[in-house]
């Protein structure tokens, strides 16, 4: 019986999954992600995104800064996803048309004033980028790679501006990228004679206009300017009172690209090497468990049982030594069981809804180019998954004699939204804090209490046997700092690069290289587990509750520490805010790492100890 309850959140994902499947099944293009076909003279719309900063971490909106507004301003919010991720895509005033060049064309004149002259050196400051979408592709400017290499990588974006000197001069000056050079790449149809967009790159420049009275002819943007940058060209300066105007070029390139592969010079990235070597890794670290987990079954439990059961009733008492002797105490409820009910109820919600994303994001229903696809997708699942963990937390909380069903309910419903919504309140990040309002499982928390009591498999005595003092290797915190390091080593190297695409602004697209070690991690948690689960029961300790628990989820702990690792390795983050922006977010998922974790270690070690007291003959 306990099996069929251990196994019934998974059977809950598996139906939503295939169900899922075979609705979607069919060929079809996302909603957003669709090809487009242009013909000679269409018109083209340059959308403006968010302002963004690997050293702030605090998306502005575009419109921020003192920049040209369109007559007819527009904003669109396609999903949720885009909405917590701090999308703003606004319409601008950069419009060309299809296969059309054009030579530089004056955009607007705009006179800063002190406030908007200091917003834009703050931005310089904390190098902020524009960017920019055009067909659902971002603006990118195009790089050498490092250390002297010849090809060429996409850059998403471009800087506001940067900061110099003069040629004899101390003073630094901040400059401001004012003319934006687009290049349209697109792919030609032979048949219809129709393109598509496949690429769109942006040179930005710096450049002071020069024109004797507004209204007149720019003689450096006009008609007539071929080469906007000369030797004689001066940049524009970020000054209180200073004249800026904003210039555009467009030149067109045809390309053998198709349309499918257009999103490849976004992604591209030569570290497979190292995803290998990580599950590689991976892989021997649990094939070291399973052989350590197979000796113990297949040699000593499997002794162990048959010895046991093979005694007389009157020797029993005599011969009882190990894991055996604690029959009567090792399914007594431990302290705060409800507690513990409540985290494992959480959970499953995590785990379901971990494994319907990446599930998922595999069929690629999430690409990239699907803009807070994968948000939208994580707080959809989060909802229904809410299923489980009402479920899980009720049959759990009744299994451990607990009779406060009302309390259950309330603390399964807010308590990890809850901490996590807290944590979003205090760090004020923008409209973030939403995605954190998840799932109120009530109806199914009433369906799992009316279901009937688990009997366990062999009865507890009434008075609990006393614990004997345990070597320093099976101390409690010993044992569970022990037992996190190996989740963690799975995790570490697919972490990093969650990392990087969170807070260096990439794409993260390997989702194969992460559901395989999400598999891995699921076997390793459970395996480290149930082997120091044995090693405590041998010693006598039937306490094993919370320590099954906090064992694999102490891989938590892990991950928090190499976040702060990250940060002053990786990241040139300096302001107050900002850094509280991280680690508050890096607090908020180590606490759902440390809750999934967690649950698998429980279900784990639960599965392992029901099967080997259901295997004992005790009257």
């Amino acid at each position: 019986m306990w099996k069929m309850d251990l196994n019934w959140s998974m059977i809950t994902v598996c139906i939503l999954f295939i169900i899922s499947f075979f609705s979607y099944s069919e060929s079809f293009y996302l909603p957003g992600v669709a090809p487009v076909d242009f013909q000679r003279g269409d018109p083209l719309q340059v959308k403006v995104n968010k302002l963004s900063s690997t050293k702030a971490q605090l998306p502005y909106d575009y419109y921020y800064l003192h920049y040209c507004r369109p007559v007819d301003f527009q904003s669109t919010i396609e999903n949720i996803g885009e909405l917590l991720r701090g999308d703003r895509i606004q319409n601008s005033v950069y419009m060309f048309h299809m296969q059309e060049e054009l030579p530089c064309q004056v955009v607007c004149r705009i006179v800063l004033d002190a406030k908007s002259a200091k917003s834009f050196k703050d931005m310089i400051d904390d190098e902020y980028r524009v960017n920019m979408i055009l067909d659902n592709l971002p603006v990118a400017v195009l790089r050498r790679r490092l250390y002297g290499s010849q090809s060429t990588v996409y850059q998403h974006g471009f800087r506001v501006g940067f900061k110099g000197r003069y040629a004899g001069s101390e003073d630094e000056l901040y400059f401001l990228n004012n003319h934006l050079s687009f290049r349209v790449i697109y792919h030609k149809n032979p048949d219809n004679n129709s393109a598509r967009i496949v690429g769109f790159e942006v040179t930005p420049h710096s450049i002071k206009h020069e024109f004797k009275e507004w209204g007149s002819q720019i003689t450096t943007c006009n008609n007539d300017t071929r080469n906007i940058i000369r030797g004689s060209t001066i940049p524009q300066t970020v000054d209180t009172h200073t004249d800026v105007v904003y210039t555009y070029d467009v030149t067109f390139k045809e390309s053998d690209i198709e349309w499918a592969s257009r999103w490849d010079a976004y992604l591209l990235m030569n570290d497979d090497p190292l995803h290998w070597f990580s599950i590689k890794n991976s892989l021997i670290i649990v094939l070291f468990l399973s052989g350590m987990l197979a000796m113990i079954i297949m040699r000593t439990l499997h002794k162990d049982i048959s010895n046991f059961n093979q005694l007389d009733p009157q020797d029993e008492s005599e011969e009882e030594t190990g894991w055996k002797v604690v029959h009567g105490d090792v399914f007594r409820p431990p302290v705060n069981s409800g507690l513990l009910s409540v985290y494992v109820g959480a959970g499953v919600q995590i785990f379901g809804m971990t494994l319907t994303t990446l599930i998922f994001a595999l069929l690629g229903f999430l690409p990239p180019s699907n803009r807070g696809g994968l948000i939208t997708a994580t707080v959809l699942s989060w909802f229904f998954m809410g299923l489980t963990a009402g479920f899980s937390s009720a049959r759990l909380y009744k299994a451990l004699k607990g009779t406060e069903w009302k309390e259950n309910t309330y603390k399964t419903a807010f308590m990890f939204p809850g901490i996590s919504f807290a944590i979003f309140f205090v760090l004020n990040a923008l409209m973030w804090g939403q995605g954190s309002s998840g799932a109120v499982p009530f109806g199914t928390i009433y369906l799992g209490f009316k279901k009937p009591v688990i009997e366990d498999p062999v009865k507890t005595n009434k008075i609990p046997r006393q614990v004997p003092k345990q070597p320093w290797y099976l101390k409690p915190i010993f044992s569970m700092l022990v037992g996190g390091i190996l989740p963690f080593g799975i995790i570490f190297i697919e972490f990093f690069f969650v990392l990087t695409s969170i807070w260096l602004n990439q794409f993260y697209y390997i989702v194969g290289y992460l559901f395989i070690a999400f598999v891995i991690l699921i076997i390793t948690c459970a395996e480290t587990t149930i082997i120091l689960c044995y090693f405590h029961l041998r010693g006598e300790d039937y306490n094993w509750w919370w320590r099954a628990y906090l064992t694999a989820g102490s891989s938590a702990l892990y991950l928090f520490l190499y976040s702060v690792f990250y940060f002053f390795t990786k990241l040139e983050i300096t302001k107050f805010v900002s850094c509280l922006l991280y680690f508050g977010y890096m607090l908020i998922a180590s606490y759902a790492f440390f809750v999934l974790t967690g649950t698998i270690g429980f279900y784990a070690c639960l599965w392992f100890v029901w099967k080997i007291y259901s295997s004992l003959k005790i009257d």
